[in-house]
């Protein structure tokens, strides 16, 4: 079962998750990752805005072969409203949720979403990344804050993401002659070392294997294909 660290209560209003957004964006820490990942996880999360039940799902793959060695899937109902810049706070228990039913604990996490590329800093990734504390990025199909230039058309090549002079990301091709990924380190990664990673990742599709797979799995328990990990049968609301 994979550990976590309770950092906050999740029961607060949007004006209290937006000071806590910005006290937790002081210890978000950005660095080269000291040790070899062996080991990523992909996460995303669904849901209807205006629906209280999230689906999320986490998919565990080996480097460099993205074999497939875990997939958790939870269905659950969140309490915080749908409020653009506050995604973390309704999706993150509930990727936590399927966090703590791992069985094995990834050396980093890959987010359909954003780490610093967020107006306060702290996207998904840097969020859940501060609670279970290891490297988290990033990998979004939209960007949320920042301009950029239009890196050249071959997979591999990227251009910085910035935002108030501020470099927050980068838009990195993943596939030659498709549209970019917007990659932004988390927490315990540098912007090089997430840009790598998502290129190490790499499946022959726009999207990076892990958080691709993922996307895949809370789709499917959306649509009542696949059960909540632990259930027998699939959950209806």
């Amino acid at each position: 079962m994979a550990k976590y660290e309770q950092l906050h209560d999740w029961t607060m209003t949007p004006r209290e998750a937006i000071e806590l957004q910005k006290s937790l964006r002081e210890r978000v820490r950005l660095a080269p990752v000291k040790k070899q990942i062996k080991t990523i996880a992909g996460a995303d999360i669904s849901f209807n805005k205006f629906s209280p039940i999230v689906y999320a799902g986490l998919v565990v793959m080996r480097l460099p072969s993205l074999e497939v060695i875990e997939e958790v899937g939870v269905v659950s109902e969140t309490k915080f409203p749908y409020v653009p810049g506050l995604l973390s706070f309704r999706e993150s228990p509930s990727v936590l949720e399927a966090w703590a039913k791992l069985k094995t604990e990834p050396d980093a996490v890959m987010f359909d979403g954003h780490g610093i590329a967020h107006p306060r800093r702290v996207g998904i990734a840097s969020h859940v990344g501060l609670i279970i504390n290891r490297p988290t990025l990033g990998c979004a199909k939209s960007v949320l804050v920042g301009k950029y230039e239009e890196p050249e058309r071959e997979r591999g090549n990227w251009t910085e993401l910035v935002d108030k002079a501020e470099v927050v990301g980068a838009a990195v091709r993943t596939k030659t002659n498709v549209h970019p990924i917007y990659v932004s380190p988390g927490h315990l990664i540098d912007l090089e070392g997430a840009i790598k990673l998502t290129l190490a990742c790499d499946g022959g599709y726009r999207q990076p294997e892990p958080t691709r797979c993922a996307h895949l799995l809370v789709n499917a328990l959306r649509r009542g294909e696949r059960p909540p990990s632990g259930d027998e049968n699939p959950r209806l609301f």
